[in-house]
Order: structure tokens, then sequence, then C-alpha cells
């Protein structure tokens, strides 16, 4: 009897705190419509039994119900989701909301307080920082690396393009970013194509895994719970996280002492142009983070890593995501990919051999549109979200303090107020004759100050791997339609498949 009575009034004490901890924020709120909730658990419950296939049409049908600016309470956490541009735009282009929100807590083990996960001083030091890496000076010598990557992935590709086979391209275009990435962002040649067992190749693999199951699964997104009930897999985590970190400590310490041993001085002055294999000398972002400075301190050793490896993690995911989606479009449409190659056969000539130039990424301006049209389908990040720590008023609209401001990428781009036929794929709609829509309506990069910062170097790299493979193959709709799968990043549950054969003009 008296266990019963302790029960009971532990659970009225902890009822009677959950009211209050969520009156102020419902209260402010009275005004938002959303799924009602229970106490304690909110609206988890909603997502019972969802898998990352269904998350993107659970969250459409959500919308379609409550409008585009609606209230759900995962847990004791306050979400409210908003697919209206103009709202987007005024929480976007602020220059206070920049806080991300919870979500990317799940992250910190991996990356620290890098680029993506920083906010206040820290965040806006280091993006003053890293700007200066994609200067187009240093963008011109990243398309040589894009263009000699995939070049490899061709040689790769050449003996599975027989015409018949389909082809699961995602995992193919995996190892090329992430062999270029490593070039690009720490200056070293990891030949994740010619290796991909390699344990930093397969340590990328296990984390982006494991991190993406416990971003579908919220109760593995609090820690200590996550490693009670799967310690297996948490060991797995921090087995993993150690080998990627070992790798980029070892290559920040290598070319730390490099740059000591030739002296800054000359390292300004590019008085060695040639490194000791002969080859010419590029600039990585390592090396622009071993010569910053912040109020005239140098960034510790883990300082550097951690912006390094948040440019592992953005650098490959997602534009892995972009180019195999982007690929598996122009498979699908005949018409689209003669137009590619009419352009790319006026642009960059017959001879295949012929390395591509910034100048003639620029040019190709057909194939930008068919990759604006594939990254409005195919979002390769298809929410993002701020933490509010203070009451935010929207164009009248008072959301409260401890609110987690998710921003539905996905569902917006696909809104047919926005865009007419969304689920056509039609890149003539971003023809410069066409009319606009609301510029916040198509953000697949974010927008505002704490937009994509490698966005041109992510469309360099897409337009230097499309245009390689259709200067030497033609892509076929072989092989089964994909099934989204919203993730950290947009996924594919079954890969993402077309057929390839070896393309005997360039142009017809």
């Amino acid at each position: 009897m008296l266990a019963l009575v302790v029960f009971l009034v532990a659970l009225t004490t902890v009822l009677v705190w959950d009211f209050f901890w969520r009156k102020r924020r419902n209260d402010i709120l009275h005004y938002m419509p959303g799924p009602r909730g229970l106490p304690l658990v909110g609206n988890a419950l909603m997502y019972r039994g969802l898998d990352a296939e269904q998350i993107m049409g659970f969250v459409s049908k959500n919308r379609n119900k409550y409008g585009p600016l609606y209230k759900v309470w995962v847990l004791n956490q306050l979400a409210v989701f908003s697919t209206d541009p103009h709202d987007i735009e005024f929480i976007l282009s602020s220059q206070q909301h920049i806080t991300k929100n919870n979500l990317y807590e799940l992250l910190h083990c991996w990356l620290g307080t890098g680029l993506l996960m920083s906010t206040g001083k820290k965040w806006h030091s280091r993006r003053k920082i890293i700007t200066p890496t994609f200067h187009f000076k240093i963008l011109e010598q990243f398309v040589e690396i894009f263009d000699q990557q995939s070049a490899v992935m061709v040689g790769q590709l050449q003996q599975r393009a027989d015409g018949k086979t389909a082809i699961n391209i995602f995992s193919v275009v995996c190892l090329l970013a992430l062999d270029i990435i490593a070039e690009t962002a720490m200056g070293t040649k990891i030949q994740a194509q010619m290796s991909p067992n390699l344990p930093y190749v397969q340590a990328v693999t296990d984390v982006t895994n494991i991190m993406t199951t416990r971003f579908i699964h919220a109760w593995q997104r609090i820690d200590w719970l996550f490693r009670l009930v799967h310690p297996g897999m948490a060991k797995r985590q921090d087995s993993a996280i150690k080998v990627m970190h070992d790798f980029t400590e070892n290559i920040i310490k290598q070319r730390r002492q490099a740059l000591v041993s030739a002296g800054k001085q000359e390292e300004e002055e590019e008085v060695k142009e040639d490194d000791d294999l002969g080859q010419k000398r590029r600039m990585a972002l390592l090396d622009v983070l071993l010569q910053s400075t912040i109020d005239g301190a140098s960034l510790s050793n883990d300082d550097i890593r951690e912006e390094v490896d948040t440019f592992m993690f953005e650098g490959h995911d997602t534009t892995t995501s972009a180019i195999s989606f982007c690929l598996y479009e122009i498979s699908r449409h005949p018409q689209v990919q003669q137009l590619l190659v009419e352009e790319i056969h006026e642009v960059l000539g017959v001879d295949r051999q012929r390395p591509v130039t910034l100048r003639d990424l620029g040019e190709l301006k057909y194939l930008e549109n068919v990759i604006k049209e594939s990254l409005r389908l195919h979002p390769p990040v298809p929410m993002i979200g701020r933490w509010f720590n203070e009451d935010v008023e929207i164009r009248g609209k008072r959301i409260p303090a401890g609110t987690n401001y998710t921003v539905g990428i996905f569902v917006l781009l696909r809104d047919p107020e926005y865009f007419e036929s969304p689920d056509e794929f039609k890149p003539d709609r971003f023809d410069s004759t066409s009319p606009q829509t609301h510029p916040y309506a198509y953000i697949p990069f974010s927008a505002g100050p704490r937009n994509c910062i490698g966005q041109k170097f992510a469309l360099l790299e897409m337009k230097s791997t499309i245009s390689k493979l259709l200067r030497n193959f033609e892509l076929l709709p072989l092989g089964p339609e994909p099934r989204p799968a919203m993730n950290i990043v947009l996924r594919s549950a079954n890969g993402v498949h077309l057929g390839l054969q070896p393309r005997s003009v360039l142009a017809s």
C-alpha cells in the first residue's frame, strides 16, 4: 500500500512538473496548430514505427493537415516546423538567430564545435578564417583535383559499363567524394576509390551509418541511453571516431612540421611551387587553418581537427547524395541527357582527355540548371534547424524561448505554390528568362549568414564529375527506382541505380 502511495505521489509530482515545464511555451503558441500531445511524451508516439523512408511523407502529411507552421512536442523538446519562405527568410537572414537546434548535438562527439556546430563569437571568427579557402584562385586548383579524381572513377567504371548491368552509383560516388574532400581539405591522397577497405575510409562509412541510425530513432539520440541499450554499437562508433581523429591529427602534425621547416615566408611567397613528388603545390583547407590566427594566437591542433573533420563530413556525404540523384535523373530523362552532351561537346570539344578548367565549368549553363532542378527534388540536407534561446517574433507570430525551429526544405522545394508541377523534373524552370519565385523558396544550400560555405565548391565538383561521366558514358535507366530516406543527409534506402555504356561519339 505504501509503495502504491509513493508511486502515485511521484507520478503526480512528475506530471505537475511536466505541465509547468511546458505551460509558458504552450500558452504563447496557443494560436499555432499541431497534434495534441500527451503528458511527458508529448507527440513522440506519432513517430513510433516510422523508418527513414516514411519520415518525409509524414512531415508532408503534417504540413498538409496543419499548414506551413505547426508545433509538436517530442518528449520534453518543443519543435516548430516551418515551410513558409516569408517566415524562413526572417530567421535565416538574421545575424542573431544562428544557433543550430539540439539535434546537431548528436554529431558533437565526431565534429566537436567546428563551423557546423559552433555559434556566437567562435562561429563568426571561424567563418571569417575559412571563407578565403573558397576564393576563385584556390577553387581553380581544386578543379584540377575534381578532374583527376573523376578520371579515376571513370577508369574504375569501364569494366562495369556493359549497357546491361544496373550499378549502384551512390557507393561509387561516395568513394570519389571521399578522395576529393581528403585532398582538398587535408592535402593528402587517401585513394579511397582504389582501396575502399582502408581503415580511415571504413571508419567514415561506419560512423555515418551509426549516426544515421541514431538520427532516425529519437531514443538513441540520448547518449547515455544509447550507450546503455546499444553498447556494441556505441563501442563501434567510438572506435571509428578514434580512427578518424588519429588520422586527422597525424596529418595536421605532419603539415605543421612541414610548414615550420619550409618557413612561413617561403610558404606565403610560394617560392617552392612543387612538392617533393614534382607535383604542383596546392593550398588545402588545412594549410589555411595552420596559417590563421584569432586575436594573435594560432589555432590549436584540436581547433584545426574539428574544422577538418567537419569538412570531411559535410563535403563527402552531401555531395555524394547530390551527384548520385542528379545522375539518376539524367539517366531517366534522355532528352535532358542529349542536351547536356551537346553543351559539353560545344564547351569542351571532343577530346575526352582534355582537363576541364574553372572557366569551362562556368560555361556549362544547362548543366547548372539540371543540377539545380535535381537539388530541388532531392535536397541533400532535407531539414535544417535553429535554436531559440529567447522569445522571437516572426511577422507578428511569437515563438517562445526553448524552441527548436525546423525548416522543412524537402517539403518547401516541392510546394506547388512556388514550383509549378513540383514533382516533375524540369530544368528549364531555372532559365534566366523564367519567372523567379520567392528567393527563400529555393534554399538547398540554406541561405543567409549560415548558408553553405562550400556551395561554389559543391557545384563545381558536381559539374566536373557529371560532365566527366557524360563525356565517357551514356547513362541508362536501369535498376530499381530509388526510395528516398530522410537521414542526416538524403539517401536512398535501396541505393541509386543506373546503367552505363561507353559513349561512341560525344554528340550526335
